[in-house]
């Protein structure tokens, strides 16, 4: 971070001495007053306008990026949602075959139960020996 902080710093001061310059060069030029403000004026103007074009350009780049990012955000939203889809599906039909395979598990206990309670019946109805 301190090598961007040094080369953002050494860019501006390179920016401003070559302003510092041009300036030094317009005012001190073999030319008249006059004709010097015409050129500023005009240098002036010039600049404007580079400086307005290069921000439409920047504008529009921004908006091509920021709607290649929405772009972008709604297919990988779309996906998800296909995919979560997927996973809701899977657990239902796990879900599902849980629930038959307890159901079995239950109704193989209640027969189990059943069994052992008719045995222990019969033993119980029937005469005691020795009587």
């Amino acid at each position: 971070m301190s090598d961007r902080d040094e080369f953002g710093a050494f860019l501006v001061g390179f920016i401003v001495g070559g302003l510092t310059g041009a300036v030094a060069a317009l005012l001190f030029a073999p030319q008249s007053g006059e004709e010097t403000r015409t050129l500023l004026k005009e240098r002036g103007i010039e600049l404007k306008d580079k400086a307005a074009q290069t921000a439409e350009e920047a504008v529009a780049r921004a908006e091509a990026v920021a709607e290649e990012a929405r772009a972008r955000a709604d297919e990988l939203t779309k996906k998800l949602k296909e995919r979560g889809q997927v996973v809701i599906d899977r657990g239902k039909g796990v879900m599902e075959s849980a629930k038959v395979r307890g159901q079995e598990v239950v109704d193989r206990g209640k027969s189990a139960v059943d069994a052992a309670k008719k045995p222990a019946k019969s033993k119980k109805s029937s005469p005691p020996k020795g009587a």
